[in-house]
């Protein structure tokens, strides 16, 4: 499979023009990627255009692709919606990647009342790093939508979120499995709540079932906050048709 890379010109490209990566992107197709005149390469906006092309010129500051084919991606009808709860160490950034990888749409990073980590002041820098995650696990995933990473979330924010779409917390005590609930109707997004390694407050819990969420199930075990959001996504993607 030829390799992709992400480019904001692709946006207005077609057949016979030429798409520039620079910058980072350049240096890791030409020094990291080592890729070669002639190789045949795929190129996005993140937005929907998939380019497929050749390369024409190689260095590390410059890689030049020539277009030799268009199409357009449409976004998916209703989309998944993962929150995150900050986590400590690496872990909430390993559910983002993997959770990218395995096709959501949105993530939303929550902070949470048991959450360890806090980001508190440094909310943008937290935002940053997981766009930056998110574009990367985007890239080798071959995506032609890169996820939207919202801005840091709080309980509150997440009960106004729950208006309008299907909202399912994971709870590893709960009666219903996610195999089994409701995905709620046609053009409705599909929100899954993970909380942090202390679990999701009592609180929290009654805030969000108010709103109208569901708490579900993963099988018997207790999965770990890095763990869960993807196998959500992966029941979530079978029960939708996407896999």
């Amino acid at each position: 499979m030829a390799l992709h890379f992400l480019a904001d010109s692709a946006s207005d490209a077609g057949p016979g023009d030429d798409v520039v990566l620079d910058g980072a992107e350049a240096h890791h197709a030409a020094a990291v990627r080592r890729i070669r005149v002639d190789e045949q390469v795929t190129v996005g906006d993140g937005r929907g255009a998939w380019l497929t092309g050749h390369c024409v010129a190689v260095s590390p500051r410059e890689v030049v692709v020539r277009v030799d084919e268009r199409t357009e991606i449409d976004p998916p009808v209703r989309r998944l919606v993962l929150v995150q709860a900050l986590a400590k160490g690496d872990r909430d950034e390993l559910a983002v990647q993997a959770a990218t990888e395995l096709g959501v749409d949105a993530i939303v990073p929550w902070q949470a009342e048991r959450s360890v980590s806090r980001w508190d002041a440094k909310a943008a820098k937290g935002v940053a790093r997981w766009s930056a995650i998110v574009r990367e696990a985007a890239k080798q995933a071959h995506r032609a939508w890169v996820p939207e990473v919202a801005d840091l979330a709080r309980t509150a924010d997440l009960v106004r979120l729950a208006s309008g779409t299907r909202m399912l917390v994971l709870e590893p005590g709960a009666p219903e499995p996610l195999s089994g609930a409701a995905l709620g109707g046609d053009g409705q997004d599909v929100v899954l709540i993970v909380g942090p390694e202390g679990g999701i407050s009592p609180a929290e819990s009654a805030a969000l079932t108010a709103a109208g969420a569901q708490s579900v199930r993963l099988g018997d075990t207790v999965l770990r906050t890095s763990t869960a959001g993807a196998a959500a996504l992966a029941v979530a993607s079978v029960r939708l048709d996407r896999w």
